[in-house]
């Protein structure tokens, strides 16, 4: 395989421009996996994930996110990396690459790598140089830590497979909600190769796992799975379109997560929107977020938190509170009856304290001050809880009512407060948190 290397250019450079490449892709979450170093390599990947730190927008930034060229073939509209764009471009060889995870990992900064890509002459030629930088990582400098890695749309098969053996996780960003609006932003791309591989990944995941039954020492094949990313407010799709993709491919791929992003403007075209003077649409994206958290843990489905008639999230309250206050002829809900279901619907209530609940009531019965202190949001779920037939204040059940004083509480969202779409470089000296941390219990 002939590699193409920039010789005039240094790897501090690279690193620079790729590196904040990377930085509009944010699907580089680490969880799902237990995998623990031999003694012999470097590094390891425990099944809570590695530790990470998040910028206040969510954006994981613990791993090594870089793209290995954002050098591209296609053409999409929306993309800073584009064929048309006068941009400086870069490459990385696959030893670069594993120089960089190796020195990065010793000095501390990073536990894993995070490595996309644009398309460099093709598809096939792209995967193969990932395939080969993997594999040198993990096979020559025995590197044991967490990798996420991009398939290829287009690329060959056993290349996409080969590589799953040696990536923790794998995603293929769907890109745009719908085929339409991909024929619109990205005519060179096409929603059959981007499912294929979602398809692939799938099955030979499934095949892995009975391999691993019969032979215990097989090798594990994306044990992390795979997610997706979608570009959120660069076409009309509603937020019931989106959520209803989203639903879908969680039941028809088996996604451990699909990533929102909001759609930042980095290039001028009529086929794209002009955002307001508010920016990206991250309050939108927020509520997506906490939608996807419904679906996926509350046992929720899309059409029962939207519909035709209401496509679109109310952006002042999450959806929790939305379904709750159109559905009051199922509340008040006794704590200390209610089935785990119909408690995980409690606003205020997430999947943890609604478990401690239902632990904790068969030892007696439970009333407000308990609640507190299971972790239950009580300024939320005051309103449609009741402790031994009893509320905690004399309130109505009304939606104007409720609506009114649960505006009035207040809810910590993010949007201003010195907030930025700069991506944060494994050096900025500031504080971080986490805004997705015991994030079910927000609910």
């Amino acid at each position: 395989m002939t590699e193409r290397v920039q010789k005039e250019m240094s790897l501090y450079e690279k690193l620079n421009i790729l590196s904040d490449a990377a930085k509009y892709d944010v699907a580089c979450t680490s969880s799902g996996v237990d995998r623990k170093g031999d003694g012999t390599g470097m590094g390891n990947c425990s099944k809570s994930g590695i530790c990470h730190s998040f910028s206040a927008d969510g954006r994981c930034i613990s791993l090594l996110k870089i793209l290995f060229t954002n050098e591209c073939i296609y053409d999409c509209k929306y993309c800073i990396n584009r064929s048309s764009n006068d941009v400086v471009r870069a490459s990385f060889t696959p030893e670069e690459i594993c120089e960089l995870t190796m020195e990065f990992y010793r000095r501390n900064y990073i536990e894993g790598l995070f490595l996309s890509s644009g398309i460099l002459k093709s598809p096939d030629y792209t995967m193969e140089l990932i395939y080969s930088a993997l594999y040198k990582l993990r096979r020559e400098y025995n590197f044991q830590g967490y990798i996420h890695v991009k398939a290829i749309p287009g690329a060959d098969e056993r290349l996409i497979r080969l590589t799953g053996f040696l990536a923790d996780r794998m995603s293929v960003n769907i890109e745009l909600p719908t085929a339409e609006s991909l024929r619109l932003l990205a005519p060179h791309k096409s929603r059959k190769n981007i499912l294929k591989p979602m398809r692939l990944v799938q099955e030979r995941t499934k095949e892995n796992r009975q391999e691993i039954t019969m032979y215990k020492y097989a090798p594990r094949f994306v044990p992390a799975g795979q997610s997706t990313q979608m570009i959120i407010g660069a076409t009309p799709e509603t937020d019931y379109q989106i959520l209803s993709v989203a639903e879908a491919l969680y039941k028809k791929f088996d996604l451990k997560r699909v990533f929102y992003s909001a759609f930042v403007p980095v290039n001028r075209d009529c086929a794209l929107p002009v955002l307001k003077e508010e920016g990206p649409p991250l309050l939108r994206e927020h509520r997506l977020y906490q939608a996807d958290w419904l679906l996926r843990y509350y046992h929720f489905e899309a059409n029962e938190l939207l519909d035709e008639n209401n496509p679109n999230f109310n952006v002042l309250l999450d959806p929790k509170c939305c379904w709750a206050l159109k559905h009051l002829e199922c509340f008040p809900v006794e704590v200390n009856r209610a089935d785990y279901r119909m408690l995980l619907r409690v606003p205020g209530i997430g999947y943890k304290s609604a478990s401690r609940i239902v632990k904790a009531r068969r030892l007696g019965k439970l009333n407000f001050d308990d609640l507190k202190k299971m972790g239950v949001v009580l300024k939320r779920a005051v309103y449609f809880i009741t402790c031994d037939g009893k509320m905690m204040y004399p309130v109505r059940i009304e939606e104007d009512y409720i609506t009114r004083n649960l505006l009035n509480t207040g809810e910590r969202i993010p949007e201003g407060g010195g907030m930025t779409y700069r991506q944060l470089t494994l050096f900025d000296d500031m504080n971080m948190q986490s805004v997705h941390s015991e994030g079910s219990e927000l609910l």
